[in-house]
């Protein structure tokens, strides 16, 4: 990885306190209690320059060198952060089976991975009990201000711990499986996108689909468990 990359990389990761959060899931009326221990979550999510950089792939709709990578499925997030923490001299966090079916994460690996969506939501929140961290206009782009596309990241109005584009831009896939009894291998994703409606952009707002999905305005963030600094 060229220096400018990896200063790059460094110089975007936030360091999240440890805490709790009380996930909720609205289709089964069902909610549970997560720990957080501290970990480190990118200001921005991944952008079009450093995709391209470490995979030499352009998949994106909308072009921009600091917009958000999309069109990226959870597995090429995955790999994206393998190669990404092989590049840095880090220890991968995936074990990704020969077929691709079987992925394990090493939380304790101090490579670049996907965030929980535990650590999603309570990163997003920032401390608050509030579903916005403020004023949709203000934070997002979702589709009342979007025109119909992605944005440079970090236009609009971080949360109190100085995260950006948590909420609108695009969607943020994370590490869970969403409901396998129903729904199999499919991951969660998290936070509102350009082309959602203002009630699409919350903190709580759970979605899923299947792990070789992508689509125009679903991307990712990085995250680093804080035990591997």
């Amino acid at each position: 990885m060229s220096s400018e990359i990896k200063s790059y990389v460094n110089e975007m990761m936030v360091k999240i306190p440890s805490g709790e959060i009380v996930l909720n899931d609205d289709r089964i009326k069902h909610k549970w209690k997560v720990e957080i221990k501290p970990f480190l979550l990118a200001k921005y999510p991944v952008t079009q320059d450093l995709y391209a950089s470490i995979t030499q792939e352009v998949p994106f709709s909308f072009k921009g060198d600091r917009n958000p990578a999309e069109n990226v499925s959870w597995n090429e997030a995955i790999s994206f952060c393998n190669l990404l923490s092989q590049k840095d001299g880090l220890r991968e966090c995936y074990s990704i089976s020969s077929n691709g079916q079987n992925v394990i994460c090493n939380w304790e690996s101090n490579g670049y991975r996907l965030p929980s969506e535990a650590e999603w939501e309570y990163a997003c929140r920032a401390g608050t009990t509030e579903v916005r961290y403020g004023e949709i206009d203000k934070i997002a782009w979702y589709k009342e201000n979007s025109a119909g596309k992605t944005h440079e990241v970090g236009q609009k109005e971080p949360n109190a711990w100085g995260l950006y584009d948590m909420l609108g831009n695009v969607w943020e896939w994370c590490w869970d499986v969403y409901d396998e009894q129903v729904y199999g291998s499919y991951r969660v994703f998290r936070g509102g996108g350009w082309c959602d409606p203002a009630r699409g952009c919350l903190a709580t707002n759970r979605r899923r689909s299947h792990p070789t999905f992508g689509i125009d305005d679903l991307g990712f963030r990085l995250a680093k468990s804080f035990n591997g600094v």
